[in-house]
């Protein structure tokens, strides 16, 4: 077998407080392969978007390792890409500036990045609003825009905090879809955090289930769905089976 992409061993991640230490993460342990969508989910607090986050260089880590293609992560890395819980686009740029935005910000725009984000907005069907602002858009094509920013360095991996947890269910199932279609055409290493189980069995070709503070892995579950995901799936007994297995985690006895 080839080494992983991401590798994380006995990850810990502890916040010091005045009134106590916070254990965030406790021995975490995964390996993720080049090209694999995985989905983590868990109760809120823990640890999924601090995990993430490590993954991203934008926070350390108490002990451990984290490395991505065999080098450790410390700060953010440009083989790296993120799709935040909000599309925080600015107001004052266009949606093709908004995209073109992590390309400015290290060296200058020239014909062929402009033409790189264009075929991305076309990707996910926002051609004709490139011009247009954030705030002529909806909330699903602003998170649209948000993933084409993302990618628009062509990152290795992509990362995502429960992206579409603000909307409503009919453009959640439809970006859902989406997604799929981005991962499988760009086949770029996809880690999504969620909230929702059936999302996670949607997109994810393996779900990782987290415990409750200090934040664990209990449990890591095979997707058998192959890559390519539509809507009926969403109808399937196995669909349902394989969801409510994951959701017995979760369950709380009164």
């Amino acid at each position: 077998m080839s080494a992983p992409l991401i590798s994380i061993s006995h990850l810990e991640k502890v916040y010091p407080t005045k009134t106590g230490d916070v254990h965030a993460l406790s021995d975490v342990n995964l390996d993720i392969a080049d090209g694999e969508f995985v989905a983590i989910v868990g109760p809120s607090g823990c640890g999924k978007t601090t995990l993430l986050k490590i993954l991203a260089g934008l926070t350390g880590f108490t002990s451990g390792t984290a490395t991505i293609a065999g080098a450790p992560i410390g700060t953010p890395r440009g083989d790296v890409g993120m799709v935040f819980q909000k599309p925080t686009l600015l107001p004052w740029r266009t949606i093709l500036e908004n995209v073109l935005l992590p390309v400015e910000l290290h060296r200058k725009v020239g014909t062929a990045e402009r033409e790189h984000a264009l075929g991305l907005l076309a990707m996910v069907g926002l051609q004709d609003f490139a011009d247009k602002y954030p705030h002529e858009l909806s909330g699903g094509m602003q998170q649209r825009a948000a993933i084409c920013r993302a990618l628009v360095h062509e990152p290795e991996v992509l990362l995502m905090d429960e992206p579409f947890g603000a909307l409503d269910a009919m453009t959640r199932d439809a970006l859902n879809v989406e997604v799929n279609r981005i991962w499988r055409e760009t086949s770029k290493t996809a880690v999504l955090i969620t909230h929702s189980i059936p999302e996670a069995v949607f997109l994810a070709e393996r779900v990782i289930v987290m415990g409750p503070r200090p934040g664990r892995i209990i449990d890591v579950i095979d997707i058998p769905f192959g890559r390519e995901r539509t809507l009926d799936l969403l109808g399937s007994s196995e669909f349902a089976d394989l969801s409510s297995h994951i959701r017995t985690y979760f369950e709380v006895t009164v």
